[in-house]
């Protein structure tokens, strides 16, 4: 066998490893990027417009397991609560327990612990004021939710009367919601109009890694495939060339 021979074939076997290496890499990242999603993420189905513009009625969210305790102002969550009619549902935290809410400033904004909190999530035309909120503490543990569209939800500001003022246990919490998945509106802003009070806002959960690395391990597999045939035809059209060629010619 001639030396460029070797070569080629050396080149060609490279190749063909690499290639196989990314598609196997591919394949670790895809499949584990979707079981890892599985595992941290539930997707819901919102059945109502008490959301939007933020989530539409119909709309698929991608919600992130956590526990009650790691809820903070501003997270859109999904939650269970027996007396609001035992089905999950989306609201925004508004407040938390030991919070003073109440509606409104003279500018028509909700005030939490006396700051007026700019809300741009709301619906163009729809102010804070349009639900009347009195002054209301929030019980220790318990959650204070409304909707964004503040004049068709039912949300706290209609369970006034409730023994929890309104307010739900954080333990009735499953999820925050992290993106909309369907349809492609993507990932949901922290709202900063709660980012000065204690506590501050939630750090975002893990999608956009999850997104990531299922993305990175479709370019492998699909590079690494395209990489692969590409090297074996290569190599096949090199060895016919040889054939043709006549004897004693090396």
């Amino acid at each position: 066998m001639s030396r460029t021979r070797r070569t080629d074939e050396g080149r060609g076997g490279l190749g063909s490893r690499l290639s196989n290496l990314a598609v196997a890499l591919g394949c670790v990242l895809f499949l584990g990027g979707f079981a890892w999603g599985a595992l941290l993420y539930q997707p819901y189905t919102v059945p109502t417009q008490s959301m939007t513009p933020t989530i539409g009625a119909g709309d698929r969210v991608l919600a992130e397991r956590i526990d009650g305790s790691e809820v903070h102002r501003g997270d859109v969550v999904v939650f269970n609560e027996e007396s609001w009619g035992d089905l999950p549902m989306v609201k925004r935290v508004v407040a938390v327990g030991g919070d003073k809410i109440a509606c409104c400033d003279d500018q028509g904004r909700l005030t939490v612990n006396g700051k007026a909190i700019d809300e741009p999530y709301l619906p163009d035309g729809v102010k804070a004021s349009d639900t009347g909120i009195p002054p209301t503490t929030v019980p220790k543990g318990r959650l204070f939710l409304l909707g964004d569209e503040r004049s068709t939800s039912l949300d706290s500001s209609v369970h006034l009367d409730e023994a929890g003022k309104g307010s739900v246990p954080r333990d009735a919490v499953a999820a925050r919601v992290d993106a909309v998945a369907w349809p492609l509106d993507g990932m949901l802003q922290r709202p900063s109009g709660f980012a000065d009070l204690p506590g501050g806002l939630s750090e975002p959960g893990p999608l956009r890694l999850v997104v990531g690395a299922i993305g990175l391990g479709a370019v492998l597999i699909l590079g690494g495939a395209a990489s692969g045939s590409f090297a074996k035809r290569g190599t096949s059209r090199k060895q016919q060339g040889r054939r043709r060629e006549p004897a004693g010619v090396h």
